[in-house]
């Protein structure tokens, strides 16, 4: 009893400490909508500053507050696969059963030495992009990174959530330190009168134009990202594949990884509500070693086709994923159906992966 009642101690000691990030955050928001509404109270700015702030705020709730998906039920093993599995010593006996437990499933991606992903604490085989997360002991579905400063995972459920918490945090900076610098000024001059305010509006000052840097890094690279169609995990070590390693293996070009994140309808992108495609568990899957959006990409797929690359086995696609591959906005393309056509027999090289 009393080493279980300690680790329970500790366990709560630990989710206590994981909220001071986030009580730091909400404190400096307090005191910055403090500072800027009661001591710098510009009527002209304040629509505009409260608009912005609300959005942070719901963005930065959702990002906090949105529970982490878990991988479905039919990726964990039944109880007669599971004693299966514990009953085998051999490391080859046991790859031999989850591959036949896999072969129904929509995984392509592979450990480095090959071998099938397998979460032994959660005990299931991991979907594609899904990742074990230390922190929340559970496995995530494509888990970019737990992130301190909202006590989260960061994954498929939360990131669009995240990517327009760093939007609107940096906006919300940028417009405090563009409107507060005439002030800022007129303290340097002695054109500012010596009250209680002058203080707020000097440390207004300096902590958001430090946060607007440091969150104009982070947002840019999370741009790139978005834009590449990889997560943080991935960028840091590229999956793996039944052909190997291939760090552009989900990027299906810079409109539709946007979209995979954001969704189809243009009205809820600077929304933090959820219209990310798919379900997390699959993803379509470019079989293309190079970028695909870069132009010599068709020679170098006809090339591994010459070279008798292995394909991936053809399966139906959900309807998410089927819309994401075949759909072509106005937003974004402006071909005309002949042209795509044409585009399209010019690049037989280039083939897209179906997955349940």
């Amino acid at each position: 009893m009393a080493p279980s009642g300690s680790r329970s101690i500790k366990r709560g000691c630990q989710r206590v400490l994981y909220w001071i990030p986030v009580l730091f955050i909400a404190v400096i928001v307090a005191w910055s909508y403090y500072a800027y509404v009661l001591q710098l109270c510009i009527v002209v700015y304040l629509l505009a500053y409260h608009v912005i702030f609300l959005m942070f705020v719901w963005a930065y709730w959702q990002t906090i507050f949105t529970k982490p998906m878990n991988p479905l039920k039919e990726f964990h093993l039944s109880h007669s696969d599971k004693e299966l599995l514990e009953s085998e010593n051999r490391g080859e006996s046991q790859q031999e059963i989850l591959r036949r437990i896999a072969k129904d499933l929509p995984i392509y991606t592979r450990t480095n030495s090959g071998a099938i992903r397998y979460c032994d604490r959660c005990q299931l085989l991991k979907p594609d992009r899904c990742h074990h997360c230390s922190v929340c002991d559970k496995c995530i579905l494509k888990m970019d990174h737990h992130c301190p400063w909202v006590n989260n995972c960061v994954g498929f459920s939360n990131y669009k959530y995240f990517m327009l918490f760093l939007a609107y945090s940096l906006l919300y900076c940028l417009f405090v330190t563009a409107t507060d610098l005439q002030y800022f000024i007129k303290f340097w001059t002695k054109g500012l009168p010596d009250t209680q305010a002058k203080f707020h509006i000097l440390f207004l000052f300096f902590s958001a134009s430090m946060f607007s840097v440091s969150l104009a890094s982070l947002f840019i690279y999370h741009c790139w990202l978005v834009c590449k169609n990889r997560s943080t995990l991935e960028a840091v070590r590229a999956p793996v594949f039944r052909h190997g390693t291939d760090k552009n293996g989900f990027s299906l070009g810079v409109s539709k990884n946007f979209r995979q994140v954001f969704g189809d309808e243009a009205k809820y992108w600077p929304v933090p509500v959820f219209s990310s495609l798919g379900d997390g568990c699959s993803f379509p899957t470019c079989l293309v070693n190079m970028d695909p959006e870069s132009p010599t990409s068709s020679n170098s797929a006809s090339k591994s086709s010459a070279e008798g690359r292995h394909q991936f086995p053809s399966k139906p696609l959900r309807e998410s994923q089927s819309r994401l591959l075949t759909s072509t906005p106005s937003w974004a393309e402006n071909e005309s159906a002949a042209d795509k056509e044409r585009k399209g027999a010019n690049n037989p090289g280039m083939t897209i992966e179906n997955e349940a």
